[in-house]
């Protein structure tokens, strides 16, 4: 990525998709955010789908640009093409490679000509016009449940290295979206200030018993507060609430 061009003009759009957006409580991420995503990177359709692949179930589902319109059944297929051949596919990448933040094309992990030899191609994403996907995950704050914006194209070219790292250097902006929407849609209070200082040391690695000892408490102390943040950060690991400092 360090060899990658970024234009002066990316550099702007980029700051403008850092600004705030409205509140959209209800929506994994703001539309107009998406919209923003959609004109930064060119596709002909942008999916922001939440799922857990440990049970398969969905979260989320929002879609900016050309859609094709599916029955009930239609959409039931693609869905079971999805699940039957997940694991086997490019796309739980993520999940095999415990990179739940990951951003990637499935070029950077298979050529084109062996992916359109596997069954996800041609029962899901050939069907439905898709030839060239990138995918920027972000961790929705336990283990292999995961927001997912997929960038789709169908003929023309595959994503470019500048399209990969202005997405890279977006992804903690992104994250820190989606965490600010689940709160709004949650209603999830915010951090204490002594809650905020104890996240930075968990970000920073410190145990529980590393914190007792910078900030003069005890360790059952640190241990309340931790049980504290990972309620109002809504995940179930140290790992999981890292993820999320700064917090929005």
């Amino acid at each position: 990525m360090s060899q990658t061009q970024i234009s002066n003009d990316d550099l702007s759009q980029m700051v403008a998709i850092t600004r705030r957006y409205g509140d959209e409580p209800g929506e994994a991420l703001p539309w107009e955010l998406l919209q923003d995503l959609m004109t930064l990177v060119p596709c002909d359709l942008l999916s922001a789908f939440g799922l857990d692949s440990t049970t398969m179930e969905y979260f989320a589902d929002q879609e900016v640009g050309a859609a094709p319109e599916l029955t009930a059944a239609e959409d039931a297929h693609f869905t079971a093409m999805f699940e039957q051949h997940y694991w086997d596919s490019v796309c739980s990448y993520p999940d095999r490679a415990g990179q739940p933040g990951v951003v990637f094309r499935i070029s950077d992990i298979l050529p084109d000509a062996a992916w359109r030899q596997t069954g996800m191609y041609a029962d899901f994403d050939r069907p439905l016009g898709v030839e060239h996907e990138l995918m920027v995950c972000l961790d929705a704050g336990r283990p292999r449940r995961t927001l997912r914006l997929l960038f789709a194209r169908g003929s023309g070219s595959d994503f470019s290295e500048r399209d990969l790292a202005v997405l890279t250097l977006l992804q903690p902006h992104l994250q820190s979206a989606y965490v600010a929407a689940e709160r709004r849609r949650r209603g999830l209070r915010p951090l204490t200030d002594r809650q905020r200082q104890i996240l930075q040391y968990i970000a920073a690695g410190y145990t529980n018993g590393q914190i007792a000892s910078r900030l003069d408490v005890s360790e059952h102390t640190v241990r309340k507060h931790v049980e504290n943040i990972f309620s109002r950060l809504d995940v179930t690991s140290r790992t999981a609430a890292a993820r999320l400092w700064p917090p929005t």
